[in-house]
């Protein structure tokens, strides 16, 4: 077996390792979400539908902050498998980004847990740090895509410069609407604040529509 064989070879074992890892964190994240939501703590030998039903009601927001911030991660999960799709290479800084940007993820159980205990109190504080956890998720994933696709580094191939400007702007802007919805949560209204994460999906559309089209004139104007 050749010297280049065997250093392609250790390179793509050591993308898998980091591709299977990266893989695992998610997963245990989107299980620990889950866990932090306990069945009701009622005597079973004086617990009436009514308890039941009461109990359940109170786990509502936790619910709520589960099924959020599972998409959220698993939007994040969907991302990172689309960008370690063009990864060929790796680098001792691509690990440590990497590994920041999952430091982020398996915090998610917790800022989820913390917020969806008091969000009906409209304190302030759960919302700074589920804001700033989002935050630092969206703004590392950010550093990570534009470190990855950097063309001086030789890490990816297939991606165009079009693409890298995209994918950059669309990771800023994410977490950027999370740090808009606290401002406006702390100092304007929080009632008007808790909608505009449901938002985001639109937004993302009509990014994507703008983006396309800008795509499709310049495609039109080089043929």
């Amino acid at each position: 077996m050749s010297d280049h064989l065997q250093h392609e070879l250790k390179k793509e074992f050591q993308l898998e390792r980091l591709i299977l890892f990266s893989d695992a964190v998610f997963a245990i994240a989107i299980t620990l979400l889950a866990l932090e939501i306990k069945v009701p703590d009622i005597d079973r030998h004086v617990a009436t539908d009514a308890m039941l039903r009461h109990s359940l009601s109170e786990l509502i927001p936790k619910f709520i902050g589960f099924f959020f911030s599972f998409f959220i991660i698993g939007l994040y999960w969907t991302i990172h498998h689309r960008m370690f799709g063009y990864v060929v290479n790796y680098t001792s800084r691509l690990l440590r980004l990497n590994l920041i940007f999952l430091l982020a993820v398996v915090l998610m159980p917790f800022s989820t847990a913390f917020y969806s205990e008091y969000v009906l109190r409209l304190l302030q504080t759960p919302v700074i740090v589920y804001a700033a956890n989002i935050a630092f998720l969206g703004y590392t994933n950010f550093f990570l895509w534009r470190y990855v696709s950097n063309p001086a580094y030789h890490l990816v191939e297939g991606v165009t410069k079009q693409q890298r400007f995209y994918v950059s702007f669309r990771a800023f802007i994410v977490p950027s609407i999370f740090i808009f919805m606290a401002l406006v949560y702390l100092f304007i209204a929080p009632l008007v604040a808790v909608w505009i994460p449901p938002l985001v999906p639109l937004i993302m559309r009509f990014i994507k529509r703008y983006f396309d089209k800008k795509e499709l004139a310049a495609r039109k104007a080089a043929g």
